[in-house]
């Protein structure tokens, strides 16, 4: 999914971490949804939406038997650090490949659908994010001109960024839900 004069864009789900609030068997991410793991549907989902490529961040949990086949691989081996560390682990890859842009979502988010992560890599824009209801929550669109921005520590993604550079902001309205799943009683509210 190219857009003309903007190059390529990463479809980037982070899906490191430690899953902290989940008391339940396991990691959270490998948690039954519907018959299949919480994670495989927002994996599913990203890789749904077309973009130029699918780049998963793993950590804490082994997410090999949910990726979707064709999906890079990013490993963060200090993944109990923070949010941070994911997503400059992204931006490096996402230079490395020559992308122009990448869209973050999270991996525990299975009510955001692939039309949402095509809408935000679409839109007008080097800061994009979807508007749910009128919340602002993932996936953002990050352009290369923002990539140095971004945090570098610590447990906050791209909403400081959002913060910091508002008048550069594109919102797009889009459906779905966008809940993320941390606790088991969130969990019980899908299923």
């Amino acid at each position: 999914m190219t857009i003309p004069g903007n190059g390529t864009i990463a479809a980037v789900v982070l899906a490191a971490g430690g899953g902290s609030r989940w008391t339940g068997s396991g990691h959270k991410l490998l948690a039954d949804l519907d018959g299949r793991p919480l994670a495989a549907h927002a994996l599913a989902a990203a890789a749904a939406a077309g973009l130029d490529e699918l780049v998963v961040v793993t950590g804490a949990a082994d997410l090999s038997a949910v990726i979707p086949r064709g999906a890079t691989v990013v490993h963060n081996g200090s993944w109990s650090q923070g949010q941070a560390g994911s997503i400059r682990l992204a931006v490096d890859y996402a230079l490395s490949a020559g992308h122009e842009a990448i869209v973050l979502g999270l991996a525990d988010t299975p009510g955001v659908p692939a039309e949402a992560w095509r809408a935000v890599a679409v839109a007008e824009g080097s800061l994009v994010v979807a508007v749910f209801d009128g919340l602002r929550r993932p996936p953002t669109k990050v352009g290369r001109r923002f990539w140095e921005e971004l945090p570098v520590s610590g447990d906050s993604g791209a909403r400081s960024l959002l913060a910091a550079r508002a008048a550069d902001v594109v919102e797009v309205a889009c459906r779905g839900n966008p809940a993320d799943i941390d606790t088991v009683e969130d969990l019980q509210l899908w299923n």
